[in-house]
């Protein structure tokens, strides 16, 4: 048994180096900096644009097959977290999405499929936390999946999209941003 479970931490060695590689960066949001009035929703009481990030990611594990994108509130004070924004499907051949594209008019690699947000909406959801709440943390995550397509809609809660990504993760990057009201 001991021999076995050596062997396999070793097998995995590789993959999890190459994992490590795996970077997620944006020219609109800095990792543990404060989001813009960009990134903040439209509603509920904010004032916001409600514009999705630009994000580009490199250094993909090996046998990737295509990406998916989540942004995802784990202070909102639900029990649960809020999920902002979820796209899957996104092809293997793509390693950025331009600033408003998961936004009302925004553009996505064909095949792309946005969930549901906790909004309500399958598009992106800006930041929008209680008044007087210290800073909520938004997570934006690249996942590298080992399948070329989940089967979801644009009805599928982020829940249900998060245990799919879990399920199929070869890797994940993530940048981390604040914001408070």
């Amino acid at each position: 048994m001991r021999n076995t479970l050596l062997i396999a931490s070793l097998l995995a060695l590789p993959l999890a180096a190459h994992a490590d590689g795996f970077k997620l960066s944006s020219s609109s949001i800095a990792d543990g900096k404060p989001l813009t009035l960009r990134q903040v929703y439209q509603g509920f009481g904010c004032e916001g644009s409600n514009i999705s990030p630009q994000l580009s990611w490199s250094g993909a594990p090996v046998g990737a097959k295509s990406f998916a994108i989540t942004a995802y509130d784990p202070d909102a004070p639900t029990g649960s977290g809020w999920w902002h924004w979820t796209v899957v499907n996104l092809p293997v051949s793509v390693n950025a999405l331009p600033e408003g594209a998961g936004s009302a008019n925004g553009k996505l690699p064909a095949g792309a499929v946005q969930g549901r947000t906790d909004y309500g909406e399958s598009r992106f959801g800006g930041a929008c936390p209680p008044v007087g709440d210290k800073p909520h943390r938004y997570q934006f995550t690249v996942w590298a999946l080992k399948v070329d397509k989940l089967p979801v809609d644009a009805n599928a809660s982020g829940a249900l999209v998060g245990f799919m990504l879990n399920a199929n993760a070869l890797g994940k990057a993530t940048l981390t941003a604040t914001y408070g009201r």
